[in-house]
């Protein structure tokens, strides 16, 4: 395994639009950092831009990089190697270019203007938005062998966890608001890893009040070590999931 994940590194390391993630994300975090000094600030402004970009790169880059790698996955196919083996090589070797590129990106340049202390919560954050959509990237790939439906079922994840779900919560606390919703929505984050992401962040900040008449409710829960280890653990548990699933399809599906 630890050939083939060397030369899923090599080959991923080579392509320009990892490069070019790398550079967009660090040609971002200089330009907010020059136009305003105050970390806190950058934070705020670095979050949005992770929250849209980061997924996108992510399960659009690991879908297209699954279906160009396809013929040599077929040739180690034919090679006395675990398909398990195959796979999570495949995984770490995207999941950890893309987050080396991430961290690079968003990290020297906040190094180099002093304000590495604020954004590390901010890396971490990014770090798990990364894992888990290669996740779901390699879970929109491997159920089908047509390129072009996996990219499509891909930019369905990333519409619906990036646009559709905030009206959908929207829309139920809305259609329920003479109700007690602290419980309901604390349950709906849960189930977007970019919510849950941004609520983490947000309350590592200390500023859930920007985050409407449940904030109080989410720095009560979240705001100690009880919500921190949930919330590391709901993180996870996003990450991990998709991937089981793709590697449950990856070893019962014809190649």
């Amino acid at each position: 395994m630890t050939q083939m994940l060397k030369y899923v590194l090599q080959d991923v390391l080579r392509a320009r639009f990892v490069l070019f993630y790398w550079f967009f994300m660090m040609a971002v975090t200089t330009l907010l950092f020059q136009i305003d000094s105050d970390p806190a600030k950058v934070v705020i402004s670095l979050l949005n831009v992770i929250l849209l970009v980061v997924p996108l790169v992510c399960i659009v880059f690991t879908t297209i990089h699954y279906f160009n790698s396809y013929e040599f996955i077929l040739l180690l196919m034919a090679q006395p190697i675990a398909r398990r083996q195959v796979f999570l090589s495949q995984y770490v070797g995207v999941a950890s270019s893309l987050g080396l590129a991430f961290l690079a990106g968003v990290g020297l340049p906040s190094l180099a203007f002093g304000g590495i202390s604020q954004i590390l919560p901010l890396l971490n954050i990014g770090l798990f938005i990364t894992f888990t959509f290669v996740s779901l990237g390699f879970l929109a790939s491997s159920p089908t062998r047509d390129k072009a439906k996996a990219i499509g079922i891909a930019l369905l994840f990333w519409i619906y966890f990036a646009l559709i779900y905030d009206g959908l919560v929207l829309w139920v606390i809305y259609a329920f608001n003479d109700y007690p919703l602290e419980v309901p929505t604390l349950i709906l984050t849960s189930l977007n890893p970019l919510d849950l992401g941004r609520i983490v962040m947000l309350l590592t900040m200390d500023i859930s009040a920007l985050m409407g008449y449940t904030g109080a409710f989410f720095k009560e829960f979240f705001g100690n070590l009880t919500g921190e280890v949930f919330s590391m653990i709901l993180l996870s548990i996003w990450v991990i999931w998709p991937l089981w699933v793709a590697l449950h399809r990856f070893k019962n599906n014809d190649l």
